[in-house]
């Protein structure tokens, strides 16, 4: 699309809003970044913008003369598709995009795009790291923090590009078409946005939909929703597995990662990749996103020798099953990225002593039965906080749990996690919710959550 002195609307002032307004600012749009929040102070956000070649700000309502020229329409991944005030631009016949679609419609090099209900960050990150030893020219972006839009006109032909894309932004997508793509796993989550679990997994499986036989698509053969993908993905389907052996793909047997593939004269060779306990990351959920990343990686020509060694060496994420620190011989675990049950399930799996269970939030629609089944033992104490406690603890109840605290404040919350806690336990922050309403998001409740650790005697 030729956007010279064209008028873009970009909906959201936050990281995405302001990169792709920047983006448009240097290709000669003249962007309108438009927040609908009455409340925010219009000079502090000119300031955040920077000097943004053509920018316009309105804050609160947009008037109907600035509707009117408004060629394409730019929104941040906060905004719902199905937002009815985009429908009078449909209704126009105004492109309404998402900051990916913009970031790629200029972007060059390879892209590897990763999406899924968990995992995304980790094998986002792991890859970008993978890439990194390999390739001179690698960007890391998308949901895990950096807009793809404030790097897409620094890529070239050579470029290498890992982005963590959420269903959020797949809502948005026309041509966006990754050369490998990934989906790790699809369970119930951020309903209260896609309303029903079928449109939830289409949003997720949009990730492949211009994909070609040409390029790749890896897939979680354990997870239901993603094997049954894979019948009909328009890309060539490389499967991982935690759960058999597979005759073309990556999988565990034992402790054991393999890769079995073909040659060209149809013969199949199996070969030992490495022992799960060669890596830094710890718990099942990490083994799958590891082997995902193996398998992205082999697909965009990186040695193997290289993709091993890189994550040998890997750190795990921050906020994602972290060790913080032990206290009084209490380890201590930050698991905010935990944000729905089944994220949370594979941080109460990956805890090996008694543990003390910090969790509870914002309420995202969200069932909490099969988390709580996963406790299997394991948890002590149940101290809940947030909008979701109640709810959570009539859950927990049913399924036998006694021992559960209810605490109005997080600070109060972690206070009795040290209480109940005794030497030989773990405390795990994994708290099953989003983090709105209390915390701004995910990393803030972290990096809260490691501070009362750090302050602790």
């Amino acid at each position: 699309m030729e956007l010279q002195d064209k008028k873009v609307l970009v909906v959201g002032s936050g990281k995405s809003g302001i990169g792709a307004s920047r983006l448009l600012g240097k290709k000669g749009a003249l962007p309108v970044l438009f927040d609908s929040n009455e409340k925010l102070d219009k000079k502090e956000l000119m300031e955040k913008t920077g000097d943004i070649p053509g920018l316009t700000l309105w804050v609160g309502t947009l008037p109907e003369e600035v509707k009117r020229d408004i060629s394409l329409v730019v929104i941040s991944p906060g905004v719902p598709a199905d937002a009815p005030f985009l429908d009078e631009y449909r209704d126009r016949n105004i492109p309404v995009w998402g900051e990916i679609e913009l970031a790629y419609a200029f972007a060059k090099g390879k892209i590897a795009a990763i999406t899924g209900t968990n995992g995304k960050t980790t094998t986002t990150a792991l890859t970008g790291q993978i890439l990194s030893a390999y390739y001179s020219s690698v960007y890391v972006v998308g949901n895990i923090g950096n807009p793809y839009t404030d790097i897409a006109l620094d890529t070239g032909k050579e470029s290498m590009t890992a982005a963590e894309i959420s269903s959020f932004q797949l809502e948005t997508i026309h041509s966006f078409r990754p050369d490998v793509s990934a989906v790790l796993n699809i369970t119930p989550d951020h309903l209260n946005r896609h309303h029903t679990m079928e449109c939830y997994v289409k949003t997720k499986e949009r990730i492949a939909e211009n994909q070609t036989g040409e390029d790749v698509c890896v897939l979680n053969y354990e997870d239901p929703y993603t094997r049954d993908f894979g019948k009909r993905c328009p890309a060539k389907v490389l499967y991982f597995s935690s759960g058999r052996e597979l005759k073309e793909g990556i999988y565990l047997s034992g402790e054991e990662i393999y890769l079995a593939e073909y040659s060209p004269g149809d013969e199949r060779n199996v070969r030992r990749l490495m022992n799960i306990h060669d890596m830094r990351l710890v718990g099942m959920c990490n083994v799958e996103n590891v082997m995902a990343a193996i398998a992205i990686c082999h697909a965009l020509k990186v040695p193997m020798d290289i993709i091993l060694e890189t994550i040998r060496v890997f750190a795990p994420v921050e906020h994602r099953i972290e060790f913080v620190d032990t206290k009084g011989g209490v380890d201590y675990y930050n698991d905010s990225k935990g944000t729905n049950p089944d994220a949370a399930i594979q941080g109460i799996r990956a805890m090996t002593k008694p543990t003390v269970l910090l969790g509870g939030g914002y309420d995202k629609g969200s069932r909490y039965d099969e988390w709580i089944e996963a406790f299997e033992g394991k948890v002590k104490a149940l101290v809940l906080t947030g909008q979701t406690q109640e709810a959570i603890a009539k859950c927990a109840r049913a399924h036998g749990i006694s021992n559960i605290i209810l605490e109005d404040t997080f600070e109060e919350a972690f206070q009795a996690c040290v209480e109940q806690a005794k030497e030989g336990d773990a405390v795990l922050l994994s708290p099953a919710c989003a983090s709105w309403g209390m915390f701004p998001n995910y990393e803030v409740r972290g990096k809260v959550f490691k501070e009362l650790v750090r302050k602790m005697s």
